[in-house]
C-alpha cells in the first residue's frame, strides 16, 4: 500500500467513523420524539429548535457528572467493559456497503457478513464483564440475563441467515447487494426469505436489548441491570454502543433483505461475468444509492421505536422460550424449506 492509499484509507476511517456516532444525538432525539408521539406528549422542545440540542445538553450533563468506582469493583474489568461495548461496534461499520462505489466505505471482505456478526456479537462480553466487575447483585443478574438471552438469540440469528445465503452463495455483503441490483431485492426472491427476515429483525432486537426484550436493564426489577454502577462518560459509552449496535442491525438488514443502496434511479450496466461495472464519476447517482440506503436504515430504526412505545416487557422465561422453541425450530424449518425451494428451482428432481 503507497501512502497515497493509506491516506485515503485513514480518511475514509475517520468518515464512517464520525457519521456512525453523529447517528447517536440524532437517534436520541429521535426516539424521544417518536415515543412522546405515540404517548400523545410534545417530548424535548426547550434546547434548540424542536429540541435538537438536547441530546448535546445530556451529553455536557452526563461529562460533568462525577465519575464513582464503586470500591469493590474489579476496576481493570470494570473500565474495559464499556471500551468492549463500543469499540467492536463501530469495527462492525466498516464493511457495511453504504453506497456502490468503494469510498462509500472502508473496505470490502470476502467474508464482509461474517466479520460484521462475528464482531457485533462481542458486545455479550462486554455486558457480562460489567455485571461481573461491578460487584452489585442487579448488576450481575443483568449480566447473566443477557448473557444467555443474547446466546440464545444468536442463534436463531446464524440460522435466518444461512437460509438467505443458500440463495446468494456469498459472504460479501458488496456482492449481496449487487445480487439485488440484478435480480431484486431479496426479501421478494422467494417466500423462506421473508421467514428468513422476520427471525432476523427479531433476533436483532433481542440482541440489542431493546423493548420487548431489555430484560438485561429491567428498570422495575434490576435497577439499571449492568450498568447500575456505571455513571458520567462510563454510562454514556454503553448508551451510545447501543445505539451503534441498532444502526448495525438496521445496516445488515437493509443490505442482506432490502437491496441496499439500489433503488430508483441507480442503474449500472452488467459485465459478461454478471458483475456490475460501476463507474466512480458518476458521483451524482453514487450519493442518490447513499441516500436510498440511509432511508431504509432510518425505517427500521424508526421500528425500533414503535416497538418500545407500543409493547409491554416479556417476562425472562417467556424470551427464553419464544428463543429456543419457536424461533430455533422455524428457523431449522426454513433452511430445509429453503432448500427444497432451491432443489425445484434449480431442476435437481427433473435432471
Amino acid at each position: 500500500m503507497d501512502l497515497m492509499s493509506f491516506i485515503w484509507m485513514v480518511v475514509r476511517v475517520i468518515v464512517v467513523f464520525a457519521v456512525g456516532m453523529t447517528f447517536v444525538p440524532i437517534l436520541i432525539w429521535m426516539e424521544r420524539k417518536v415515543v412522546a408521539g405515540f404517548q400523545v406528549r410534545v417530548g424535548p422542545n426547550r434546547v434548540g429548535p424542536w429540541g435538537m440540542a438536547q441530546p448535546l445538553a445530556d451529553a455536557v450533563k452526563l461529562m460533568m457528572k462525577e465519575d464513582i468506582t464503586p470500591a469493590g469493583a474489579d476496576k481493570y474489568l470494570y473500565y474495559l467493559a464499556p471500551i468492549l461495548s463500543i469499540v467492536p461496534a463501530s469495527l462492525a461499520l466498516a464493511v457495511i456497503p453504504a453506497g456502490p462505489t468503494p469510498w462509500a466505505r472502508i473496505t470490502d471482505l470476502d467474508h464482509s457478513l461474517l466479520y460484521s456478526l462475528a464482531l457485533s456479537s462481542v458486545s455479550v462480553y462486554a455486558v457480562t464483564l460489567a455485571g461481573w466487575s461491578s460487584n452489585n447483585k442487579y448488576s450481575l443478574m443483568g449480566g447473566l440475563r443477557s448473557s444467555a438471552q443474547m446466546i440464545s438469540y444468536e442463534l436463531g440469528m446464524g440460522l435466518s441467515i444461512i437460509a438467505l445465503l443458500m440463495l446468494t452463495q456469498t459472504l460479501s455483503l458488496r456482492q449481496i447487494v449487487e445480487q439485488q441490483h440484478m435480480y431484486g431485492w431479496n426479501i421478494f426472491r422467494a417466500p423462506t426469505v421473508f421467514i428468513a427476515f422476520i427471525v432476523y429483525m427479531i433476533c436483532g432486537i433481542a440482541e440489542t436489548n431493546r423493548a420487548p426484550f431489555d430484560l438485561a436493564e429491567a428498570e422495575s426489577e434490576l435497577v439499571a441491570g449492568f450498568h447500575t454502577e456505571y455513571s458520567s462518560f462510563k454510562f454514556a459509552i454503553f448508551f451510545m454502543s447501543e445505539y451503534v449496535n441498532m444502526v448495525i442491525v438496521s445496516a445488515l438488514a437493509t443490505t442482506l433483505f432490502f437491496g441496499g443502496w439500489s433503488g430508483p434511479g441507480v442503474s449500472y450496466p452488467i459485465d459478461a461475468t454478471g458483475h456490475l461495472q460501476i463507474d466512480p464519476t458518476l458521483i451524482p447517482m453514487a450519493l442518490l444509492g447513499i441516500v436510498y440506503f440511509l432511508i431504509k436504515v432510518f425505517f427500521f430504526l424508526f421500528l425500533y421505536m414503535w416497538l418500545r412505545a407500543t409493547l409491554p416487557r416479556l417476562r425472562y422465561d417467556q424470551l427464553m422460550n419464544f428463543g429456543w422453541k419457536t424461533l430455533v425450530p422455524v428457523s431449522l424449518a426454513n433452511i430445509f424449506i429453503m432448500g427444497i425451494y432451491l432443489a425445484v428451482h434449480n431442476g435437481w428432481f427433473t435432471s
